[in-house]
């Protein structure tokens, strides 16, 4: 990778999106990386049959087997965040240690239809002290709950920040990129203080 020297002097920060199978994490990288994305995506095979749930994404034909990878430079406040989206699968969450390693915040994925399989990724980053938020994906056949009714229902500390999004929709991904980075100044003010 090239960096320019702008690049060298901004502060870097590491960011996971993190989150159940076929929540959307590699369409959140891809709507708001500035480079294009690297992605691990392979096709689902046989293979995935009786192992992965596949009744909710059922359109759905690859999957992540790595990560994903995208970049966003915030000229303004001289910040470059890099973005690691993590597999979704169990048998892929191994991953998430390596991926984890220097994070300074997350973002955990929900899909109100299946919001079960949002606590592997709020468990990972409570157990590891690695602040996040919850960004509910807003899928068009899903039922319009309330942060604070997704909050109830995942049993979430009152601090930690839950919004609605459209991970396809730029504007709405970096909504909760901001929100994430200002969730995570206030806290870091907080410590210092």
């Amino acid at each position: 990778m090239v960096y320019n020297e702008s690049e060298m002097l901004a502060i870097q920060v590491k960011i996971l999106i993190a989150g159940g199978f076929g929540v959307g994490k590699t369409t959140f990288v891809g709507s708001t990386s500035e480079i294009e994305p690297l992605n691990t995506e392979e096709l689902i095979t046989a293979a995935s049959m009786g192992i992965d749930n596949l009744s909710r994404t059922v359109d759905k034909s690859t999957t992540t087997v790595a990560f994903d990878f995208g970049r966003l430079t915030i000229p303004q406040h001289n910040i470059v965040l890099y973005l690691f989206g993590t597999p979704g699968q169990e048998r892929f969450w191994f991953m998430w240690d390596e991926l984890s390693a220097g994070a300074l915040g997350a973002i955990v994925l929900a899909d109100t239809r299946r919001l079960q399989e949002s606590f592997a990724a709020i468990d990972f980053f409570e157990n590891r002290g690695i602040r996040f938020l919850v960004a509910v994906n807003v899928f068009d056949d899903a039922f319009p709950y309330e942060p604070d009714e997704v909050r109830a229902a995942l049993e979430l500390d009152s601090q930690v920040p839950i919004v609605l999004c459209d991970a396809r929709d730029r504007r709405s991904a970096m909504s909760v990129l901001r929100t994430l980075i200002q969730y995570l100044l206030a806290a870091a003010s907080a410590y210092s203080a």
